[in-house]
């Protein structure tokens, strides 16, 4: 019995023990999967500040503090929300400075995004840790100026496929990396070895892109690239390096531009890239003819520039060969001669063509040409303009531009039933515009003509050009009057007929034209007074019809001597349309006053008058008086401000009044000055009573102010502020004229966390309600210290100029020291991406297909605006899901527009310093060019739109990978011919009409093309909306209209 009570005690005493040990494994298998941020990462974050952030002028890393009890809520730390480990590090632009320890990262082992753009670190990047997990690392625009190293952290990074180290001032050194690799950028260093690039040539493995431009490579390159079997994009732009292209048969786009090439001949080995896309060759120093029987070889080029070289002789035959899959050629700038191969008849695919001569035998020998531009401006092109031309049907865009040519224009070419854009301006052009243009309506847009010896009268026809936006005549020997009618031109934004030799009376018409904002008609023989009606309507520009157009002129100030001699690369002047308008009527015959109508326009940027006949008072007010004397000079009865005043002549009549007159003006006067008295003692009473009412009131304020829950911490000074923190009421929608800065103090409870609605790439936003009820959005905008009041002040003035119903309009701004205060409309469902995403956060809200289809509408049309009818017009830069919020209607308003740079009007890319966008919206060509164009747009709302139509998020692991993303998932599917595991299974009902949701796809496929100049511009995206469109949807797709766009894609397939 004892030994069976042992037994048992054993027994139970072994069980305890075991389950100890059980309890204790389970502790320490917990504790192990739990993130150890306290002291891990947490730790490691705070040792990489201390070792590597030497000043922090901006305070970005201001909140990490080891009291912190996460690093998730600070400052550029990105966490996983599934087990709240670090994954993303964002110090883009942050100003920060400090020698780079980057492996104190490493011990992060969820670490892949590192975002170190902009700021000042330094270092020779090594590291002796063994890996790492980072996969995107974006070094660029800092101060790495050592040698790579060899034992660089690059090797230990197993997963690393992105890494951009441009825009330093590295000088070489050795880099390894691993097989991961896909796109390296090493473009705008001062990398002068060429062992570097031979090592990286020499051992491609699965890289993709290298860009290796704006370096200072020099010499030739022994290694070919018969490593790179997965390389696609090569650019080495502006070094000068040649080399044995040996084995590149994955090789698409080859850039070899702005070098210094003084080729002997094309490399044999060129032959082997039969992938071969895009070949660019253009501004070197090449003197060859053109290697027909090589280029001819390449089945697959689409792309072929050779422009601004040496090359001489004639056009080969073989070049023909290619035309089936040729898209653009571009061999302009040359000393070629001769004729256009007759085998040109099979360029079917050809849309784009610049040359050295005028082409017309590839019009007369081609049936049904598929040429819609063509291009020869800048050239050395001589004799008359062909009559074949108008052969070529198709022609829509003629430019013969500073050139030779002389003779009339051929009556074949006005005859074109879809041209709209004759461009011949600085050539010897003579003859007359024929009457009869434009008879049945027509298709012309844009006329530029200016500076040629064109004779006769102005047609009587051009007034049926309805579609007519820019009309540049002068510096011709035009005569006769301008045609009464010319109010019918609408849409005619810029007229030009300065210095020829027109008569007459400016006709009353002109007010008509409601979209004029530029009109010249200085050094002609005009008479008569300035029609009162000139100011009726003019300024009022209609949507989308400049803002496409990109020519320049010159600008002729005038003279009384008549036609001047230029040098027209000296006095070439770009003009930029703004919202304005702007007047030259010098150096004419105009007679009687200036109107008074023209001081009232508060658009006005300039008027001269000068060199005439007017008479009279200069109208007091608006913009009139503040332009210079010289705008009137030589008009011997004009006066007043800015001229001398009109002096006694319009006082005169009082010097003959009686002696009783003036004893009743004495009388009135004494009355008038002891009433003035008694009126300024009483004003001068009420408002001491005012100010101190007003100190009583701010007295109380501040007592507010200080109760508020962080008015303690906060930076906010109302008492700095010597005058009322009043928002600028000049772009506001509502009068908001009495909203101080106090008001949204009280309105967000002193901007405290409850108030916060969301936080994004410019700043946090807070929700406010204003006393009146109103609910209002203010965002708080974040590292804008180094941007000055008056460029704050005048980006802001532009941003609330811009008004669509499509856009989430700008209602005020506040600046306070360096901070700085944005009020916009509040939208009451937040972004598409939480209601699409996350739909907990909005009470389960399901979107079904109309209601999608309708933000799809929504947003394209805001996005369209922004690119085709603001003056300048806007890339957006970062269009996203996020950035797409929703009102209460569902309808859907682009934000963060006015964040990104306003683009010149003449030029249609906007340089950018580091890839611009949201990973996953990011066209393919920003990792290439960096360059960003309302294509890349085009690209990011594709993006938008295959979310609305398969649910799914741009990028997400769990769904497509770490190596994919939406994008390349869906385009895997519709390659497979699966489109319809694309679409979201929500959508595919009975109701939706599943056709529809196809076109829909097609459309969002054609604005994801890998090639920028395939993709519709968003004005064809609403049209090909509209060609969707049924009966009852005639309300989403109101006020669509592409006629009247201007669509100028040639620059976007500029290298």
């Amino acid at each position: 019995m004892k030994n069976n009570q042992r037994v048992i005690k054993k027994a139970a005493f072994l069980t305890v023990v075991l389950m100890g040990f059980c309890f204790m494994g389970l502790t320490a298998r917990n504790l192990s999967s739990k993130p150890q941020n306290d002291g891990g990462e947490a730790g490691s974050l705070l040792a990489f500040k201390k070792s590597s952030i030497e000043t922090d002028p901006k305070g970005f890393l201001g909140n990490w503090l080891p009291s912190s009890s996460s690093p998730c809520s600070w400052n550029g730390v990105s966490c996983s929300a599934d087990d709240g480990r670090v994954t993303k590090l964002d110090f883009t632009n942050a100003g920060l400075t400090g020698h780079l320890q980057i492996s104190d990262l490493m011990a992060l082992t969820s670490l892949t995004t590192l975002l170190f753009s902009g700021n000042s670190f330094y270092g020779n990047l090594s590291s002796s840790a063994k890996s790492c997990s980072f996969e995107f690392l974006d070094l660029s625009l800092n101060s790495f100026s050592e040698p790579l190293a060899a034992d660089s952290l690059f090797i230990s990074c197993s997963g690393l496929a992105y890494l951009n180290l441009s825009h330093n001032s590295i000088s070489g050194g050795s880099l390894k990396f691993g097989p991961s690799l896909a796109q390296l950028d090493l473009s705008g260093n001062k990398i002068s070895d060429l062992g570097l690039l031979s090592s990286l040539l020499s051992n491609c493995q699965n890289l993709n892109l290298l860009n290796f431009s704006s370096n200072k490579l020099a010499g030739k390159l022994e290694t070919t690239l018969s490593s790179c079997k997965s390389l696609s994009v090569l650019d080495l732009s502006n070094p000068f390096v040649c080399f044995d292209f040996g084995v590149c048969s994955n090789l698409t786009i080859l850039n070899l531009s702005h070098n210094g090439f003084f080729a002997t001949g094309f490399p044999a080995s060129l032959t082997s890239c039969q992938s071969l896309q895009t070949l660019d060759i253009s501004h070197n120093l090449i003197q060859l003819r053109i290697p027909g029987g090589l280029l001819g070889k390449m089945k697959n080029l689409r792309q072929l520039v050779l422009a601004r070289n040496e090359f001489f002789g004639g056009i080969p035959e073989e070049l023909g060969e290619i035309c089936g899959t040729l898209e653009e050629l571009d061999l302009s700038v040359n000393q070629l001669t001769g004729e256009l191969p007759s085998n040109f008849v099979s360029c079917s695919s050809l849309f784009s063509l610049k040359l050295g001569n005028v082409p017309f035998e590839f019009c007369s020998r081609t049936p049904d040409s598929a040429l819609e531009k063509m291009l020869l401006a800048n050239n050395y092109l001589s004799g008359s303009v062909p009559s074949e031309l108008g052969l070529c049907k198709k022609l829509r865009t003629i430019d013969l531009s500073f050139n030779n040519l002389n003779g009339s224009i051929p009556q074949e070419i006005w005859n074109l039933p879809e041209i709209s854009d004759v461009v011949m301006w600085a050539n010897n052009l003579t003859g007359e515009i024929p009457e009869g243009i434009c008879i049945n309506g027509g298709n012309l847009q844009t006329l530029i003509l200016n500076n040629n010896f064109i004779t006769g009268n102005l047609p009587e026809s051009i007034v049926n050009c309805t579609n007519l936006i820019w009309v540049s005549l002068s510096s011709n020997r035009i005569s006769g009057g301008i045609p009464s009618d010319i109010g019918n031109l609408v849409n005619l934004a810029i007229l030009q007929l300065g210095n020829n030799s027109l008569s007459g009376a400016i006709p009353s018409g002109i007010g008509k034209c409601r979209s004029l904002i530029w009109l010249d008609l200085n050094s002609n023989e005009l008479t008569g007074p300035l029609p009162m009606e000139l100011a009726a309507q003019t300024g009022l520009i209609v949507p989308g019809i400049v803002s496409g157009k990109q020519f320049a002129f010159v600008r002729n100030e005038g003279s009384q001597s008549g036609a001047q001699q230029y040098n027209w690369r000296n006095t070439l002047q770009f003009w930029r349309p703004q919202e304005c308008w702007s007047s030259r009527l010098s150096h004419n015959k105009l007679q009687g006053f200036i109107p008074g109508s023209l001081g009232g326009l508060s658009f006005l940027s300039d008027l001269d008058v000068s060199n005439n006949n007017l008479s009279g008072p200069i109208p007091s007010g608006g913009q009139l008086t503040t332009f210079p004397a010289s705008r009137y000079e030589n008009n011997s009865g004009l006066c007043g401000v800015p001229l001398p005043p009109c002096g006694s002549a319009y006082g005169h009549r009082a010097s003959h009044s009686s002696d009783r007159g003036k004893k009743q003006s004495m009388a009135v006067g004494m009355v008038i000055g002891i009433m003035a008295s008694v009126t300024c003692i009483l004003l001068l009473l009420y408002a001491l009573y005012r100010a101190k009412r007003s100190q009583k009131m701010e007295e109380k304020r501040e007592k507010y102010i200080d109760s508020l829950p962080t008015s303690g911490s906060s930076s906010w000074k109302l008492s700095s502020v010597p005058e009322p923190l009043s928002i600028n009421v000049a772009t506001f929608e509502k009068p908001l004229r009495k909203l101080t800065f106090a008001h949204l103090l009280e309105a967000t409870n002193g901007f405290s966390a409850d108030s916060l609605i969301g936080s994004g790439g410019f700043g946090d936003v807070y929700k406010a309600q204003l006393k009146d009820g109103s609910v209002v959005a203010i965002k708080k905008l974040i590292h804008v210290t180094g941007q000055g009041d008056r460029e704050f002040m005048a980006e802001m003035e532009t941003i609330g100029k811009i008004k669509h119903r499509n856009l989430v309009p700008l209602l005020g701004y506040c600046r306070i020291g360096e901070e700085r205060l944005l009020v916009y409309e509040y939208m009451k469902w937040g972004s598409l991406e939480a209601v699409l995403h996350d739909r907990d956060k909005i009470g389960g809200t399901r979107l079904d297909w109309p209601a999608r289809k309708k933000i799809a509408i929504g947003s394209a049309r805001g996005l369209a605006f922004l690119h085709h009818s603001c003056i300048p017009h806007i890339i957006h830069r970062d269009m996203k899901s996020s950035n797409v919020l929703l009102d209460e209607n569902f309808e859907a308003r682009v934000s963060d527009f006015g964040m990104a740079r306003l683009v010149n009007a003449l030029d249609t890319h906007l340089s950018v310093s580091t890839l611009a966008g949201t990973p996953g919206y990011v066209p393919p060509e920003y990792y290439q060019s960096f360059r960003c164009t309302t294509k890349g747009d085009v690209y990011s709302y594709g993006v938008v739109l295959l979310e609305l139509l398969s649910g799914k998020k741009p990028i997400d692991t769990l769904e497509f990978g770490d190596d994919n993303n939406l994008v390349g998932w869906a385009k895997q599917l519709h390659k497979d011919k699966k489109s319809h595991e694309i679409l979201d299974p929500e959508l595919i009902t009975s109701l939706s009409g599943d056709a529809e949701l196809y076109h829909y796809l097609k459309i969002a496929f054609e604005c994801l093309d890998d090639k920028p100049y395939r993709r519709p511009t968003m004005i064809q995206v609403m049209a090909k909306f509209k060609e969707l469109q049924t009966d009852s949807e005639s309300d989403i797709l109101d006020g669509i209209s592409v006629k009247n766009s201007v669509i100028d894609e040639s620059q976007e397939r500029e290298p």
